[in-house]
């Protein structure tokens, strides 16, 4: 369990667009995916299978890229506590040299998965992810 959780991303063909790097959309499913692998990781089998997240709002800085071949780091992590149903979350990636290249600030609403309606987060999902 932590607020923390870093992955990597190596650029395909398929990644690149005309100007050669990664397309913008790229990076915005890189950002879905490092945040459910830190769900699935560290919520419990029972929150994974009883909640769900959508994203309400994305923020990102474009400061650099990368091209076919290349390699990021992705790291994620929740600032705060949940507000609601709604929590930020923060994903910087940063490239060889160790420089953020492309930073985020995401806000994920949770579901009831078996309703479909959104929900205050629960305190025993948000332990889970906090820096305390």
């Amino acid at each position: 369990m932590s607020d923390r959780f870093s992955t990597t991303f190596t650029a395909r063909a398929h990644d690149i667009d005309v100007m050669g790097h990664v397309n913008n959309a790229v990076w915005v499913q890189w950002m879905e995916a490092i945040a459910v692998a830190h769900w699935e990781a560290d919520a419990t089998p029972e929150q994974v299978e009883r909640y769900v997240w959508v994203v309400t709002r994305h923020e990102i800085d474009y400061r650099g890229n990368i091209a076919e071949g290349e390699t990021v780091t992705a790291e994620t992590f929740i600032p705060e506590g949940p507000t609601g149903a709604r929590f930020d979350r923060r994903v910087e990636f940063r490239n060889g040299a160790g420089k953020v290249i492309v930073a985020a600030k995401t806000t994920w609403a949770m579901i009831d998965r078996q309703t479909g309606r959104i929900m205050r987060v629960p305190p025993e999902v948000a332990v889970r992810f906090s820096a305390g």
